[in-house]
């Protein structure tokens, strides 16, 4: 949750009217960035691996709109299409090709929080190469981060965050297998989209 709330405010600077990329949009961090954004006054699209998980992404988390990036055979062309005005924020939860076409539909002064990079983290994926020359000529912040650089923020995020939910503007998602036997699958899950929303394992029933 202080990922999400930390990046897409602090490092993102999102602000009410811009509009809002966010890819891994389904998993633990990415659905809670697009519901803290759609709040906050934003237009909010997200990918997702499945018809299903883009189903929930407008249906039940109030996404503006989403695709399967798995149907996109020209990242850069469905990005266009969602965003003919361009984006402003793209919080990046998958690196690779998803950040170079995110780049080349991104405004001037747009920013970029890199969260992570799942395309990445096996090493079967290539490595992101995004256009350097439009991130110089748009003047692009492209920033990484972790979510403990911004503790001090904990208290607000926890403020807003219970508001939102305590009210039912926001739902937190979790997806929980039973038992140490689970574990194994559990974690290659988080690696290969298996996952909706935050991944749990229930070792216990106490």
């Amino acid at each position: 949750g202080l990922t999400a709330y930390a990046g897409l405010f602090e490092v993102g600077k999102a602000k009410k009217g811009e509009k809002v990329f966010v890819s891994a949009a389904s998993g633990s961090v990415g659905h809670l960035v697009g519901q803290f954004a759609k709040l906050h006054g934003c237009y909010v699209v997200g990918s997702a691996g499945s018809k299903a998980k883009v189903e929930l992404l407008k249906e039940k988390l109030g996404f503006d709109d989403a695709f399967n990036y798995k149907d996109a055979t020209d990242l850069r062309a469905t990005l266009k299409k969602y965003f003919p005005d361009g984006i402003d924020v793209y919080f990046d939860n998958v690196g690779g090709e998803m950040l170079e076409a995110a780049i080349d539909n991104m405004n001037a002064f747009g920013r970029v929080a890199v969260c992570g990079v799942i395309s990445e983290y096996t090493g079967t994926g290539r490595r992101a190469a995004p256009n350097m020359v439009d991130v110089i000529y748009k003047r692009l912040t492209i920033r990484g981060f972790l979510a403990n650089d911004f503790m001090p923020v904990f208290p607000e995020f926890i403020s807003k965050a219970c508001e939102h939910m305590g009210s039912g503007k926001m739902v937190s998602i979790e997806d929980i297998s039973v038992g140490l036997d689970s574990i194994p699958s559990a974690f290659v899950d988080l690696f290969t989209g298996g996952n909706v929303g935050k991944k749990i394992v229930q070792i216990a029933q106490e």
